[in-house]
């Protein structure tokens, strides 16, 4: 096969410019702020409802943004325990640091659908 340098290979993808051209307009979108005021407004609907889950099944809640960490009481299992049963449910996150989950969902979520996973995760918890 011998050696290849440089010019000597093409590709179609060579530079990648369609990566380049998707890199350019998702830096325009966050130049406005409006993702970042989107995900700020629904980290505090994210937080608020989270947070009536403290003290059952729930120790502690760290939100920024839209990402949230969760940590989970022990005596209603682990952290991958509760990711499993989140997921036979519908509701993919991911767990972390043994009683933490974590959720971060898309900036195309919708408050319904957070209020949706939180109530999955309520009835998770209860189980």
């Amino acid at each position: 096969l011998g050696v290849i340098r440089p010019g000597e290979h093409g590709s179609t993808f060579g530079g990648n410019p369609l990566a380049a051209a998707i890199g350019e307009r998702v830096v325009e979108m966050l130049s406005t702020g409006e993702f970042q005021e989107r995900a700020r407004a629904l980290g505090e609907h994210l937080e608020s409802r989270l947070s009536d889950l403290v003290g059952h099944g729930v120790t502690a809640i760290r939100v920024a943004g839209l990402w949230a960490g969760i940590d989970i009481d022990p005596h209603v299992g682990t952290g991958r325990e509760v990711a499993e049963r989140l997921l036979s449910r519908g509701v993919l996150v991911k767990d972390t640091h043994g009683q933490t989950i974590r959720i971060a969902p898309p900036l195309v979520i919708r408050a319904t659908e957070i209020d949706w996973a939180v109530e999955q995760l309520k009835l998770v918890l209860a189980a």
